[in-house]
């Protein structure tokens, strides 16, 4: 699966972990060295983070149920927690520096595709 900005029309990442169950989102990145540039996990459902015993910063997109961005968070550091974003229905947890990289804001579009 990839994941492309639609607005922006750039390629966000093409190496996608998704995690739609108890278990999958409770483990996330967790244990992990890294993302890769072209890696992301996908959290569903997911409206806020937590940095908990992570090693390294990520950036985050928030997207409602049209996947629509409504929330951003540029380079969240280990043992630190995101805003809740109340409309969000998915996560995407991208590498440090992706979202300014890919210029992607506010009320993009963004598209799975197999």
């Amino acid at each position: 699966m990839k994941i492309r900005n639609l607005t922006r029309q750039v390629l966000i990442a093409q190496d996608i972990i998704v995690a739609d169950n108890p278990w999958s989102r409770m483990k996330g990145l967790l244990g992990r060295k890294s993302l890769s540039f072209d890696q992301a996990l996908v959290l569903r459902p997911c409206n806020s983070v937590h940095m908990l015993f992570m090693q390294f910063a990520i950036d985050i997109l928030f997207l409602n149920k049209e996947n629509m961005v409504v929330g951003l968070v540029q380079e969240l550091k280990p043992n630190h927690f995101s805003p809740v974003y109340f409309k969000a229905q998915s996560a995407i947890e991208l590498p440090a520096s992706t979202i300014k990289i890919t210029n992607t804001q506010i009320g993009d579009q963004i598209e799975f595709l197999a």
